[in-house]
Order: structure tokens, then sequence, then C-alpha cells
């Protein structure tokens, strides 16, 4: 199974993006997306680092923030 957290851009350049979850920073490749993008939007990252999907805002926070409830609960 795989699971995906959706990483919000904070920088393009061309056909690449850097992105942020939970505090970490990556760059990832936008080469499979079918459509434009934008700071700010939030991305699906698949295996080798390539965005394939973009996700509506709300659900991005509504998952993060469920996430983040796990995290902080298995921390605990």
């Amino acid at each position: 199974m795989c699971m995906a957290i959706p990483s919000r851009i904070i920088a393009l350049d061309g056909e690449m993006a850097t992105v942020e979850a939970f505090g970490r920073t990556r760059t990832v490749s936008l080469m499979l997306m079918p459509e434009p993008v934008g700071i700010g939007d939030y991305l699906l990252i698949q295996a080798g680092n390539f965005a394939s999907e973009r996700v509506d805002h709300e659900r991005a926070l509504e998952t993060l923030a469920i996430l983040g409830e796990i995290v902080d609960h298995a921390e605990n």
C-alpha cells in the first residue's frame, strides 16, 4: 500500500517544484502533471519524486490535520 502526503508548492523552476510537508522540503518533477500548477497548490508525489496530481486546498489541509494527529498520537 502506498500513502501520499499532500505537499505544498513553495517554489517553481521550469518543470521542477520545491514542495513542503510537515516542515520538510524536497524537489519534485512536474513532468507528469496533466495541468499547470502554481505556488501554494498542493500535490501528491509518487515514488521517484514525480508530482502526479493536484489536490483541492481544503482536502489537503484536512488530510494533513488527520496525519498530524496520527503522528502526535504515535509519539505519545
